[in-house]
């Protein structure tokens, strides 16, 4: 599983936004630091990206009228089988994840064209301009 470009969550069809909210909760639980090829780079970073991240899937899923638990709204939970991340976990970052306009580095322009493509191999085509 990868993590979606975050340009394209609003975008997502309801499949592949409850997966990544799936994904996230494995990722955030004992999936952490698990090597996986599409998603290592997130180990690279605090927690607290993964949370800011996972914070904009839920925000999206509500939009939609999903049903979220309010349990993963806590950026300390990881899920029912797994100890909190103690405060110390949660490296400094540069800046405020929750605030700045890309939480993971690693989404930049390439990146946004692999998810299209992996997208459009599934027969999902996503048109990102605005007008």
């Amino acid at each position: 599983m990868r993590l979606w470009h975050e340009a394209l969550i609003s975008h997502l069809p309801r499949q592949q936004l409850l997966g990544q909210h799936r994904e996230c909760c494995a990722l955030r639980g004992n999936g952490w630091g698990k090597p996986h090829s599409t998603v290592n780079y997130v180990f690279y970073h605090s927690p607290l990206l993964l949370f800011a991240y996972h914070q904009v899937i839920m925000k999206e899923m509500i939009a939609r009228g999903y049903n979220v638990n309010e349990r993963w709204l806590d950026p300390y939970h990881r899920g029912k089988s797994c100890e909190p991340y103690a405060k110390t976990q949660f490296a400094e970052e540069p800046s405020n994840p929750l605030t700045r306009e890309k939480i993971y580095p690693e989404h930049d322009e390439s990146y946004l064209q692999e998810c299209l493509t992996n997208l459009k191999e599934k027969g999902i085509i996503v048109n990102l301009d605005p007008g």
